[in-house]
């Protein structure tokens, strides 16, 4: 070898080997998108995101329904009832989510995000035209005022991330950085979701309290008429900063988006066939097909559509409070998920058009598989073996009735487990324990959830003949927000949607920090570090296939963990609309979630 070949091999093998030996720092470098596994889908040069129509006309209004009432404008705090749309149109957070990837990020306050291979930190480069709705410029200080202010007085959910914060420091006139104080991939990520307010709007204020002022934002939309409890009306920015920008094209087309308030289910229901809204979205399969001959329907004012979708089923159920003694045994739990007679239900209410909910990520690939745990499953779950209730390891699958109103057998099996509960039936058909005291509990529901009381008047019944005699309570809406924030309820209706990539939020939703603090999603009460570890093992996850395994395991804990009595789930949603509103044919993986109706909406009459 020539000597200067000889020196050019040896630079070579220098530059390659100095940052091993010298300690220097992995490179990185801005970019347009973040992605929690693999490479964004959409290039740097995309022009819009995929299911969004470029072309939609803007204008027009679109007029939506809610249940209940509202009493603030606040909608990022633990206190009050928050108002629709304020969080999600007039607020905006430095990257926006595309809804037809699993978790992928796109820049919208932030021109850019930089990251190490680690993850052990995040940058982000904000847009110089960046600007309130007022007109001022979005600013570092806007942006670290409001983290910490979240962080620190904000609803729980920001809570948890903003622990894990080691530092955040202006990096730049127009960039700030934050290091992580532990390993966590996810913290990217969530970093680029968080809402920036303007500081100076809440200076002097209690940030923690409820509040009947309209924020200002450097989104979409503005708040522009509100009467509290009643209504809140949305109107479009024309001179919204960030309409030109390829993540927005297509989007936010309406020139109004309002909220009315009604009692109840039923009656915002009444009000869309009277024609006082524009859209209704139907939970209920039989209703779908039975229910929508009314003269709007008929006539082609309004019109039916099913948006299909590939997310995971989630879970919606009866939820136990396993701080309440009385579900702390997971036999007890078992015995009266055996006791609800989903097939019996199903068939009544739905036709037994839907399919049951068989875990909380089923209908995807992170569900868990039937039998017995293995691999990579099994190694993550090993280590807990002993403290796990029965079918986490085993495999388990939610009890089958035979499809009639008695459904004795598995009756049988709910009284078997009941009495190895220490629980017996006394001369006047009461269970009781050894003491004497009846099997007493109280179901909370929401007022105006008619279908959901329809499922529990059926599961009563059916309870009645195993001796338990439920007290059903029905409370308005802030009632109901109140006694579940604190947990003053021993069995209630639960909803918890899940994505296809689910993260630290789980904290929020499994976690032991919800068995005694307010506000979280841990309903249930749960407090089981196999759980928690199987979190921290998706968040560490640095490959797809070691993080599907952490979440199979996590959606073993909690389906054995007998939590939740499921009821069903549909591979579509139902929307009804008049025939005025339209949307893209290319439609999300996410399907109709949020990010899809109304964002991508528009208002066209026909010419």
């Amino acid at each position: 070898m020539s000597l200067s070949g000889l020196m050019r091999a040896v630079t070579l093998l220098c530059a390659a080997l100095g940052p091993v030996f010298l300690g220097a720092p992995a490179r990185s470098e801005p970019h347009h998108a973040i992605a929690m596994y693999g490479e964004p889908a959409l290039p740097p040069d995309f022009t819009q995101l995929p299911y969004a129509n470029p072309d939609a006309p803007k204008g027009g209004r679109i007029r939506m329904g809610e249940s209940g009432s509202f009493d603030s404008l606040n909608p990022w705090i633990l206190t009050g009832r928050p108002a629709q749309g304020i969080s999600t149109f007039v607020a905006e957070s430095l990257m926006g989510r595309s809804m037809d990837e699993p978790f992928t990020l796109y820049g919208l306050l932030a021109q850019s995000i930089e990251t190490d291979p680690e993850r052990a930190w995040v940058e982000f480069t904000l847009r110089e035209e960046a600007r309130f709705s007022d007109g001022s410029p979005v600013t570092i200080e806007d942006v670290m005022w409001s983290y910490e202010t979240l962080g620190t007085q904000g609803h729980p959910r920001y809570q948890n991330a903003w622990g894990k914060i080691a530092r955040m420091e202006q990096t730049g006139p127009r960039s700030l950085r934050f290091t992580f104080a532990a390993p966590d991939r996810e913290l990217a990520l969530l970093m680029g979701m968080r809402p920036v307010l303007k500081k100076a709007q809440w200076e002097g204020k209690d940030f923690a309290t409820t509040s009947t002022e309209a924020p200002i934002g450097s989104g979409p939309y503005i708040v522009d008429r509100v009467e509290m409890g009643r209504y809140i009306g949305l109107r479009r920015n024309p001179d919204w900063w960030g309409k030109d920008l390829p993540f927005n094209r297509g989007l936010h087309n309406f020139d109004e988006i309002r909220y009315d308030y009604f009692g109840d289910g039923g009656v915002v229901f009444e009000a869309f066939k009277g024609g006082e809204l524009d859209t209704w979205r139907e939970t209920n399969s039989a209703k779908w097909a039975r229910d929508y001959d009314f003269p709007a329907v008929t006539g082609g004012a309004v019109v039916k559509s099913e948006i299909p979708h590939h997310r995971p089923s989630g879970i919606t159920g009866l939820v136990f409070n396993t701080r309440k003694p009385l579900f702390a045994d997971w036999r007890v739990r078992e015995a009266l998920t055996l006791a609800f007679n989903f097939e019996f239900i199903n068939a009544t209410l739905n036709d037994g058009s839907e399919p049951r909910i068989t875990s909380y990520f089923s209908n995807s690939s992170l569900g868990m598989g039937p039998g017995l745990a293995t691999g990579r499953e099994a190694e993550l779950l090993a280590p807990f073996a002993r403290s796990l209730v029965p079918g986490v390891m085993e495999g388990y699958s939610l009890p089958e009735g035979d499809g009639t109103e008695l459904n004795r057998a598995n009756s049988r099996k709910a009284m078997r487990l009941l009495e190895e509960a220490g629980w017996s039936v006394n001369a006047k058909g009461v269970l009781e324990d050894a003491d004497e005291r009846p099997f007493a509990f109280e179901i909370v529901l929401q007022q105006g959830a008619a279908e959901v009381q329809s499922v529990v008047d059926i599961y009563v019944e059916a309870l009645g003949r195993l001796g338990i005699f439920p007290k059903v309570t029905t409370i308005d809406d802030a009632q109901y927000q109140q006694r579940t924030n604190s947990y003053d309820f021993d069995m209630a209706w639960y909803t918890r949607a899940l994505s296809l990539s689910p993260g630290n939020e789980q904290f929020l939703y499994w976690g032991a920090k919800g068995v005694e603090e307010p506000g979280s999603r841990n309903w249930m009460g749960m407090d089981v570090p196999a759980a928690e570890a199987m979190i921290r093992a998706m968040l560490a996850a640095t490959d797809p296939d070691e993080f599907q395994a952490a979440v199979r395991a996590l959606d073993r804990i909690l389906t054995a963990g007998r939590y939740v009595i499921p009821v069903w789930y549909s591979h579509v949603s139902r929307l009804a609309h008049i025939r005025e509103l339209h949307f893209p044919e290319r439609l999300p993986l996410y399907g109709d979630w949020p990010g899809f109706q109304p964002d991508v909406w528009w208002y066209e009459a026909e010419q």
